[in-house]
């Protein structure tokens, strides 16, 4: 997760304000007929089957950033703006994989056979000693015994930053770490900066045999990690740039976001191909509607390795481009029919510009949505830059988020066509040529009262 606590600014010269548009008003729904006038130019052009045909295209193979499958579905998503009229760009980035090299466990007697493999950033060292078991590794659990030993832990609960940070300052000089339970392999972990460990992982099955025997008699065992280290990959932003109406430029910029890569062995089909369709479909509706903001269409890439491709799209804004930019609207596992109600999350819990139109969208066109407060995607590094934004996702998570089974069959198309309306009108209400407008009662949108929700993920 990454958050950062700078308060969210508005840019300079902002035509539409959020203290123009009070978000505390009484009024939940709209009584003004030009509100839904002007929402039906948009909404009634949706077509919920184009989002669902997008999400099976895109979800037939997973789309690893930096991996063949990511570059396909690229393509894809590059040549629907380009036929949908847009200038459009492949904004290719370096990131860095892990190639996790040869990693083994030897058991003093050799009858330990589980299948082992390199945390991310392990170091390359070699280490014979005694394990020891830490349970959690939480600071309680981690005693002075396991100096000079191998630590033996289980995943969950804390962070792999805290297990490790935790037996290192004991001493630790190995680790090995089995699945937590009801997660499968052995695909997991990570070392970080300044933790200079040989680390691998087990399967759960395997780490509790080694639990059982180390209950009979003490083990010692031989720690090996060679040859990891990390591979320069190529993974790629997709932006899509419409230009406002030339007599009517107010010179501001609105974005519409999601990320078009997966997790490994996963189709990724809420996660995040849900958001990638509605982007599209927002896009495709809006293409010959006149505006007065430029709109940006972008699906970032290398998401799930970090919030890459997002952070390496604002960092390449331009101190004019930031200034200009009012919103950003990131989409984000919209689609499943398992997972909660809409929620929009800021960065740092705060309500702005973004939120405030997206709470009266929802009014109008079905419910208010309420707000909450979670990082963990695209809109951070806007929200960074100072740009108010918010991410658009149902919550609580489906159960099987990141996992082979987010597949098409759990898509539900009213979840689907219910967020593109409500932020395709958003975006909209922004962009519409009668604005700026927020202070003109004729067509400015009646304000609804929303709510922070302490919503679990």
């Amino acid at each position: 997760m990454y958050r950062k606590t700078m308060a969210v600014m508005l840019t300079a010269g902002l035509i539409l304000s959020p203290v123009s548009f009070s978000a505390n008003a009484a009024s939940s729904t709209s009584n003004n007929p030009s509100d839904h006038a002007f929402d039906n130019k948009v909404i009634k052009k949706i077509k919920v089957d184009n989002m669902y045909d997008n999400i099976a295209l895109l979800s037939k193979q997973p789309r690893v950033a930096g991996t063949e499958g990511e570059y396909e579905a690229v393509q894809y998503i590059k040549n629907q703006f380009e036929e949908y009229g847009y200038d459009t760009e492949l904004q290719p980035f370096t990131m860095y994989d892990w190639d996790p090299g040869v990693s083994t466990l030897s058991i003093e007697g050799g009858d330990f056979t589980g299948d082992t493999r390199s945390f991310y950033a392990s170091a390359n060292e070699s280490v014979t000693s005694q394990l020891e078991f830490v349970g959690l590794a939480s600071p309680e659990e981690v005693s002075e015994d396991v100096k000079g030993k191998i630590a033996l832990i289980e995943r969950g609960q804390y962070t792999f930053y805290e297990k490790i940070e935790n037996v290192l300052e004991k001493g630790a000089i190995g680790v090995v770490m089995y699945n937590a339970e009801g997660q499968s392999g052995n695909n997991f972990g990570s070392v970080y900066l300044g933790q200079d460990i040989p680390a691998i992982a087990l399967t759960r099955e395997d780490g509790l045999e080694l639990v059982e025997r180390l209950q009979n008699k003490e083990i010692t065992a031989t720690l090996s990690v060679e040859n990891a280290n990390f591979v320069a990959k190529t993974s790629y932003n997709v932006i899509a740039k419409k230009e406002p109406h030339p007599n009517k430029d107010n010179g501001q910029i609105v974005t519409v976001g999601a990320h078009h890569d997966s997790v490994p062995n996963g189709p990724g089909a809420n996660d995040d191909a849900s958001g990638v369709a509605a982007t599209l479909e927002l896009a495709r509706i809006l293409a010959k509607t006149p505006t007065d903001t430029e709109l940006r269409f972008v699906t970032f890439g290398a998401e799930e390795r970090g919030l890459l491709g997002s952070y390496h799209y604002a960092d390449t804004l331009s101190d004019e481009e930031i200034e200009n930019s009012v919103a950003h609207f990131q989409l984000d596992m919209v689609g499943s029919k398992d997972a909660g109600d809409l929620i929009m999350f800021t960065p740092d819990g705060e309500k702005n510009l973004v939120t405030d139109i997206g709470a009266s969208a929802g009014a109008r066109i079905s419910e208010v949505v309420d707000y909450g407060q979670l990082g963990r995607s695209d809109h951070v590094p806007f929200f960074e830059k100072g740009i108010p934004s918010a991410l658009f996702i149902h919550a609580p998570f489906e159960p099987w988020y990141h996992s082979p089974e987010d597949t098409l069959d759990k898509i539900s198309k009213e979840k689907l066509q219910n967020v593109a309306e409500i932020v395709g009108a958003s975006v909209y209400q922004i962009a519409r040529p009668d604005t700026p407008a927020l202070e003109n009662s004729n067509v400015a949108p009646s304000p609804a009262d929303y709510d922070f929700d302490y919503r679990p993920l």
